[in-house]
């Protein structure tokens, strides 16, 4: 494990431009297809070299953020579309005091997205543009209500996760009613915004939400191919970070996406087939646990899939013989004891290199309140 200080950061980034080696290619080259069959062994042995590789956000950051009035922000989960990658922040804050921790500030917005083409994630990641407002400053994608805590009303919107759909953006997003203890939130609904214009404006898709005591509030998503079919599947969690994963899918067609009754959630198994409902309560759990926000991607490396979370002040990978499981037993990622106060490590199949042996990936700190680039090494059984 690599600890680095704020001052060296900078220094970490020029280093790493030259000791960058063996960038692979960062496209999957299509949707992954969907192989049913649970008896696969279990690959993933463990991670090795995880290293901070640079500050994306904040005071120390590799990115200008300050122009942008980005103080302090987190999250990071990331959307390809075409050759730009979105990076799509929660609360963020214009100004802050430099001992705050946590999410505090002045002019807050209930989240903002940067876009870059920076395919490679060996040395960070270069920030190239935001969702900008009439003057320049990140703008929200969505504005939550920002009524007080506990008022029974809306306190923010943050955004969970996005995918594309041609060049057709949209974005999962939970409605916060109440923060409560440490990784205790409550959520009125679960629902998507789109954008038809590269991002540049976002409006809500009406008529297609998920209730806020559902286990479908926090999203993961992914393309993948079955029965010819391409799919927008969806693991998910419930609001918080103390539920399990469940699973839907959805064509992927915009038309399909808009249809709330296009969605169906995988029910168990009839031998190796996956059992789908158009009725969210016949959804079964695939992992138990305690899992916060979650990322899914197919690693090509292992030819299996594998998942990031946090789980109790710790960030957590496993691998998925199916996307419904079986799941193999979590293996430590990043410990919380050398990052205290980490959460939601994102993964991106773009950002893959050494033949995607070695994953990138983003993650929060609660002190500085701001978000890192990361990377590990995947280690393989023979």
């Amino acid at each position: 494990m690599h600890r680095r200080t704020p001052s060296s950061r900078r220094a970490l980034v020029a280093a790493s431009v030259v000791l960058a080696l063996g960038l692979a290619g960062c496209a999957t080259g299509g949707s992954p297809e969907v192989d049913p069959d649970p008896d696969k062994p279990f690959v993933l042995t463990g991670v090795t070299d995880v290293t901070e590789i640079a500050q994306l956000t904040g005071p120390d950051a590799m990115n200008d953020t300050a122009s942008v009035s980005v103080a302090g922000t987190d999250l990071g989960s990331m959307v390809n579309v075409g050759e730009k990658t979105f990076f799509l922040f929660g609360d963020t804050f214009g100004e802050r005091d430099p001992d705050s921790i946590g999410g505090q500030g002045e002019f807050w917005r209930s989240n903002v997205a940067a876009w870059t083409t920076d395919d490679d994630p060996t040395d960070g990641i270069d920030f190239e543009g935001w969702v900008e407002d009439d003057i320049g400053l990140a703008a929200p994608l969505i504005e939550g209500d920002h009524d007080a805590n506990g008022a029974g009303g809306e306190v923010t919107n943050i955004p969970t996760y996005g995918f594309a759909i041609g060049e057709t953006i949209y974005v999962s997003y939970m409605s916060v009613k109440f923060w409560g203890e440490p990784g205790a939130w409550d959520a009125n609904r679960s629902a998507l915004i789109v954008s038809r214009d590269d991002g540049e404006s976002w409006s809500p898709v009406e008529g297609v939400e998920w209730p806020g005591d559902s286990n479908f509030v926090q999203f993961a998503t992914a393309q993948v191919s079955e029965g010819g079919q391409d799919w927008i599947y969806f693991w998910s969690i419930p609001s918080g970070r103390f539920g399990g994963v469940q699973l839907m899918r959805v064509p992927a067609t915009e038309k399909a996406v808009e249809d709330q009754g296009a969605y169906s959630y995988f029910a168990g198994i009839d031998g190796e087939n996956p059992r789908w409902s158009d009725d969210l309560a016949d959804a079964e759990t695939i992992v138990e646990g305690t899992i916060g926000e979650l990322s899914v991607m197919w690693s090509t490396y292992l030819e299996r899939w594998i998942m990031t979370y946090s789980d109790a002040g710790s960030a957590y990978i496993r691998e998925g013989i199916t996307p419904w499981g079986p799941w193999g037993d979590p293996i430590e990622l990043v410990p919380g004891a050398d990052y205290p106060g980490l959460y939601s490590p994102y993964l991106n199949p773009r950002y893959v290199t050494e033949d995607g042996r070695r994953i990138h990936f983003s993650l929060s700190l609660w002190d500085p309140y701001n978000v890192f680039w990361f990377s590990a090494d995947l280690q393989r059984a023979e």
